[in-house]
């Protein structure tokens, strides 16, 4: 270390040799710097003019320190995987391992989906060419390679009806529309709904739907709001007409199938309902257009799950000619016996209007029961009822567990509805002591304006309606007679701040769920058809 020390010379101690230099000069002889900042200039002017160099090292040490730097760089990584790696240096938490696919640790090379356009197989967009073979031949290719897409382009594809496949995925793009052919000599007659016993307007086979499917998993219908048009006028005028001698079929079915997706597409003017979900799992419908006239388009119902289960319904705009969401389960005695209920169902972020119907109905066919239904940030606007529940002797069952919250209605004959006698049947052969349980339904936050009726609950010594809740409702009525809160066999109770003013049959609770009153006329009726 004494050869690292010779002949250094630092800032420090030259500055120091200047202010000594100065302090014997001053001593020595007549005063040349007036002030020891001058002598310090004068000290870091001959500072300026001696060149520093840097000591020299020697190779021995050099290597010395080379050594040491190793030593220590492997200490620290014998630390750090040591039972002391729990606390690592920066404590960044190991990353996952992924198990390797099947297909990668035989090393085979695995393909992303193929992607067809309808163009491939022959299809034409000019809203005239029938393209059913082009859409049955790329399906029968997505089918070949176990999944993939479909892209219909911008045009007018007119077709037949097509059935889909699993794990596909039918992409409209912008400008593409879908044409149903309105000859119902086209469109395939199908055995009845199990659940159902016969079509729902005529015994025996029912017509197909114009996109169908069966015991599927993963379809994916979507697009950049492209357009499936079941061209529905020609079907609704037969229908009126009684020209027609099976049932109607929907624009878009899917049966007994399994993860389903369906967005940001338009539907509109279905022969009959627009999207049949029937015995169907794990199903999401969200940004989705359904349209259909408000009037003269009978039973264009916008979605109806049927005998569904983990169903989301969500973000969609619904304007047709008859309920904008219904939720099925089967029609009397063939529903019970078929036993597939409607559970766990939410629709909500949902725009409905329905001149004809209601915008959210349950039943009326609801014999497999319905539970677990959620409908909140609805908004209903000019229609003739709001949200529905339908039943009647016969259906079995039950509806049970339903929640409505944050719904607004605008514009609307009869905002709230429970009906237990909605009697059509299937067939004589129903057992009418097969009554319904009702009961477990909440309204919470409902709001609205220039309603004619707000509340219409009529149950019955048969079906009596069983703790409904009424908490935070605000509805401005367009007519302000008496019967505005109408109720018959209902118990329940209304929670805090009410209008109008609730019917006697209910119990009456402040915000603090204090009973308040207890009513004692839960069987009296008070329900006014008249208005």
């Amino acid at each position: 270390m004494a050869e690292i020390a010779v002949g250094v010379s630092s800032p420090r101690a030259s500055v120091a040799a200047a202010a000594a230099a100065a302090a014997a000069s001053a001593s020595s002889g007549p005063a040349v710097l007036s002030s020891p900042r001058a002598a310090l200039s004068r000290g870091a002017h001959q500072f300026h003019h001696r060149r520093w160099a840097p000591p020299a090292i020697s190779p021995s040490y050099r290597a010395y320190l080379v050594a040491l730097w190793l030593v220590g760089f492997v200490l620290v990584f014998l630390w750090q995987n040591t039972s002391m790696g729990r606390l690592r240096l920066y404590n960044r938490p190991p990353m996952p391992k992924r198990a390797p696919s099947a297909a990668a640790s035989m090393g085979q090379w695995v393909a992303s989906p193929p992607v067809y356009d309808l163009r491939e197989f022959g299809g034409v967009g000019d809203g005239r060419t029938v393209n059913t073979a082009a859409f049955e031949a790329a399906v029968a290719a997505i089918s070949e390679r176990g999944g993939g897409r479909l892209t219909v382009p911008a045009g007018r594809w007119l077709t037949a009806p097509f059935n889909l496949t699993s794990h596909m995925t039918l992409f409209l793009a912008a400008g593409a529309e879908i044409l149903g052919v309105q000859d119902e000599r086209y469109w395939p007659l199908m055995s009845p709904l199990p659940s159902y016993g016969y079509g729902r307007e005529h015994k025996g086979p029912r017509y197909g739907s114009l996109i169908h499917g069966q015991d599927l998993k993963d379809v994916i219908i979507t697009g950049h709001n492209g357009t499936i048009n079941g061209q529905g006028q020609s079907w609704w005028i037969k229908f009126r007409k009684k020209l027609l001698n099976h049932t109607r079929g929907p624009l878009v079915q899917l049966m007994r199938s399994s993860n389903i997706t369906i967005s940001n597409i338009t539907l509109r003017d279905s022969p009959f309902w627009t999207l049949h979900l029937y015995d169907c799992k794990d199903v999401t419908v969200s940004g989705t257009t359904i349209l259909a006239p408000i009037a003269g388009a009978p039973n264009t119902d916008g979605i109806d799950p049927d005998s569904c289960e983990n169903v989301m319904i969500e973000n969609c705009y619904i304007s047709v000619g008859d309920d904008g969401v219904a939720i099925k389960s089967g029609w009397d005695q063939y529903g019970i016996a078929y036993g597939r209920p409607s559970t766990n169902i939410t629709v909500r972020n949902v725009i409905i209007r329905s001149m004809v119907s209601a915008g959210v109905s349950i039943g009326s066919e609801m014999s497999g029961g319905v539970s677990n239904v959620l409908v909140e940030n609805v908004h209903i606007w000019s229609s003739r009822r709001g949200v529905r529940i339908k039943t009647a002797p016969g259906r079995g069952a039950y509806v049970n567990n339903i929640v409505y919250r944050n719904i607004t209605l605008e514009n609307v004959r009869v905002g709230i509805v429970i009906k237990t006698d909605y009697n059509e049947h299937p067939d004589e052969r129903f057992d009418p002591k097969a009554v319904p349980v009702v009961g477990n339904i909440s309204y919470m936050s409902i709001h609205g304006q220039r309603v004619r009726v707000p509340v219409r609950i009529q149950g019955s010594a048969e079906i009596p309606v069983r703790n409904v809740t009424f908490h935070d409702m605000s509805v401005g009525i367009l007519d302000k007679k008496h019967h505005v809160f109408q109720c018959s066999f209902v118990q329940g109770q209304v929670i805090g701040y009410v209008f109008p003013v609730p019917c006697k049959n209910l119990d009456l609770y402040n915000e603090r769920r204090e009973m308040v009153k207890q009513s004692t006329l839960q069987n009296i009726s008070d329900i006014d058809y008249s208005f």
